[in-house]
């Protein structure tokens, strides 16, 4: 596939990388540098990496990290942004005081981060320990599409995607990793996945990159099945429970009107004062570094 698949305006090509949660840097930078050629390679225009990609997930890991590491792994992904020309969204377990920040990085085809997003709603006991959450929405442009970001567990919390796509945006990218018991990863499994497709109730595009493998003690894993896919729900690309791999799919823009936030918009009446304030409020905070 060449990157004519990318019609400015029309169409976006977008690749998912589904990655282990529970590996060393080095090993989280190296497979980053691969997984962005091989998106460049596919003609994509952007790819997504899962939550916390390059620290990994796996507290042990992560908290024990100097910041100096992982500033310069950051940096890195962003000299490979530029020299591909492609957007990618990685993230990262980043110190901020006595805690720590879940981050987003928006990284553009130019290597300069251009938009953060802090995880709002903490998960796993370790996460709940370690992190606090995040005080802001996402809205970003990506050549000119309007787009959202939530981090995991965030997607259980439908606000958190459908204020910014009533403000415009089409494209909701997910990082996750759904690390968990390994009865309730079964239970993910058989129940219809960790993440529940978000078109049903906005008609945007939805981009889930997960997690793969086990913990290092052997008491968690992960359920896999990352996804892209359309407005109405259905499924464009689709990865599967146990391997690390990269999924693409072209996303045809006019798909995605919205239709269904800009319905709650206007009805019930009552409300169309409330939704544009809290709309105000998330505007105000968009370009606030999460800190």
């Amino acid at each position: 596939m060449t990157r004519a698949a990318n019609q400015p305006g029309k169409t976006l090509q977008v690749s998912c990388a589904q990655l282990h949660w529970a590996r060393p840097l080095e090993y989280n930078l190296e497979r980053a540098l691969e997984l962005i050629a091989a998106a460049r390679k596919a003609g994509s225009r952007v790819v997504l990496f899962p939550e916390a990609q390059l620290t990994s997930y796996y507290f042990p890991y992560a908290i024990g990290l100097p910041a100096g590491r992982v500033r310069g792994a950051l940096a890195k992904v962003c000299e490979a942004a530029a020299e591909q020309g492609l957007w990618v969204i990685t993230g990262t377990l980043r110190k901020a005081g006595r805690r720590y920040l879940n981050l987003a990085h928006v990284i553009d085809p130019k290597g300069a981060v251009v938009h953060e997003y802090a995880k709002v709603h903490l998960a796993g006991r370790d996460e709940q320990r370690y992190c606090r959450g995040g005080d802001k929405l996402s809205l970003f442009e990506l050549d000119g599409i309007r787009c959202t970001l939530v981090i995991c567990r965030d997607g259980r919390h439908p606000e958190l995607y459908r204020l910014p796509a009533m403000a415009g945006a089409q494209v909701l990218f997910h990082p996750s990793c759904s690390s968990d018991e390994i009865e309730a990863v079964t239970w993910k499994r058989t129940s219809g996945r960790a993440q529940q497709p978000v078109g049903p109730n906005t008609r945007i595009f939805h981009c889930v990159a997960n997690t793969v493998g086990q913990s290092p003690d052997g008491r968690q894993t992960s359920s896999g099945g990352s996804f892209i896919r359309e407005p109405q729900g259905l499924p464009l690309a689709e990865a599967g429970y146990y391997q690390e791999e990269l999924i693409t799919a072209v996303l045809d823009l006019e798909r995605a009107d919205r239709g269904y936030v800009r319905d709650s918009l206007e009805r019930p009446p009552f409300l169309r004062r409330h939704w544009k304030e809290m709309l105000r409020a998330m505007m105000a905070r968009v370009d606030r570094k999460p800190r």
